[in-house]
Order: structure tokens, then sequence, then C-alpha cells
């Protein structure tokens, strides 16, 4: 049997779930379950950044029981199992490239994803804005460039790079002048226009903010803990003369 684990896996599942199971997998709701996706996804993107083969294999193994566990409850409720899960998707892919299970023709990459987002119009005919479908649960910085991307679509666009960086200059002035107001409504207001305007720019650049945020978090970290290493006092006691030579020094040792 070729899937003989994946079946055991299933079933493994249900008797964790069952009356003599576990009592902390029996109390699990798709509520309480919520904060686990989350996390065990974003430990599988880790593993990906950090180009580790055995990691990954772990963690898309974390992430396969929270799909099982939410699929255990649903089927327990009467509401779906894994096995229409597996199907429904299964058809949506079918569906969503005809270039491969039908006859349609394509040219490139590109191609697909322009025929991907027509056929997935096709069927979400529920949706009557653009900006319907888009997760509430992402993060903001996310949920910007998504909302961006809708927005181009329809052809609200900026003309040039260049009025992208007057949009962001524009807002960081008037960041300041609620600054000089001592506005503080109005300052999380324009902040925030500062780095909706910030996204816009990683989007016509073909950057994705989430990412490039992500990995400056990493690099601020790193060269913290070197300055971590190589101080000769405790940090509190640097001043900022001190501190900018060891955050040099920092760097220059790890090569940045």
């Amino acid at each position: 049997m070729k899937y003989k684990n994946l079946e055991e896996l299933i079933a493994v599942i249900a008797k964790l779930r069952a009356p003599d199971g576990c009592p902390w997998d029996k109390a699990q709701t798709h509520e309480s379950l919520r904060p686990n996706m989350i996390e065990e996804a974003y430990e599988a993107v880790d593993a990906i950044d950090e180009k580790n083969i055995p990691h990954l294999r772990e963690e898309l193994g974390d992430v396969l029981l929270q799909v099982l566990l939410h699929s255990q409850i649903a089927s327990e409720r009467g509401d779906f199992d894994i096995e229409s899960v597996a199907k429904e998707l299964k058809e949506k892919l079918i569906h969503r490239h005809p270039h491969v299970f039908g006859d349609t023709s394509v040219k490139d990459a590109d191609e697909v994803k322009k025929n991907w987002e027509i056929l997935k119009a096709e069927e979400k005919t529920e949706r009557k804005s653009a900006m319907d479908g888009i997760s509430k649960s992402m993060s903001a910085l996310m949920s910007a460039q998504k909302i961006s991307k809708r927005a181009v679509k329809q052809g609200f666009e900026w003309p040039n790079e260049e009025s992208l960086y007057e949009c962001l200059y524009s807002e960081i002035e008037e960041f300041k002048q609620a600054e000089q107001e001592k506005d503080k409504i109005h300052m999380e207001e324009e902040f925030g226009d500062i780095l909706f305007a910030a996204v816009n720019l990683a989007r016509w650049n073909k950057i994705d903010a989430e990412q490039a945020l992500l990995k400056a978090n990493k690099k601020f970290e790193k060269r913290f803990r070197k300055m971590e290493e190589l101080a000769t006092k405790p940090l509190l006691e640097y001043s900022i003369e001190e501190y900018d030579k060891l955050w040099k020094q920092a760097k220059k040792e790890l090569g940045g």
C-alpha cells in the first residue's frame, strides 16, 4: 500500500480524539488550535530559509498534524472529513490547471498566474469587491501587500516609481506634523500611511515586504547578539558613542 503511513496517521489522530484517547487532544477545538496552525506554518518557513531538509520534513509533519486534527474535529461534528478536504483540493487544482489537465495552451508562468486568477474568480462568485477574500488573520504587512496588489489589478497604480517616493516622503512629512501637534491618534494614522507607502514601494520592485522585514529582523538580532559577545561591560553602561563603535565592530565581524 503506497500511502500506508498516511492512512495509519489518520487512524492515529482518530484514536487520539476517541473517548479513550488523549485528554489534551480530546479537549481541542478549531479555535484552540488556531495559534498552532500559524506557529507550525512559520516554523516550516524557517526550515525552508535555513535550507534544513530534515527540519523541513519534521515541520511539514507538524503542519499536516494541524490539518488532520481540524479535519478529525470537523468529522466528529458531521461537517467534513479529510477525504472531502482532499477531494475539494484535487478538483480545484484540476480546474485551475487546464493547461495540464485540459486542452488550454499557455506561453509561460505569467500566463498561468493570469489564468489562475480568472478561474479563481469564476469559483468565488460570492465576491463582489476586489478586496473580498483577504484574510483578516495574516500579518498587517502581508495584508497591506495583498491589498495593494488587488488594487493594482483594478488599474489603481502609481504612474512611476518616483511618484511612489513622493508619496512616501509626503507621508513622513505628515507624520512629523502630527508629531509636532502631539496628536497620538493622528500620528498612528500617519505612521500607518508610511508603512503602507513603503509596502507599495516594495511591491513596485517585486520585493516581498514581509520577507524583507523578517530578514531585517534576523540581521538586527544577529548583530545585536554579536554586540553582546563583544561587550566588555553591561550594554546599559555604554554611551551613545561607545554603542555606535560596538555596532560597527559587530557589523564588520559579521561581514555586513
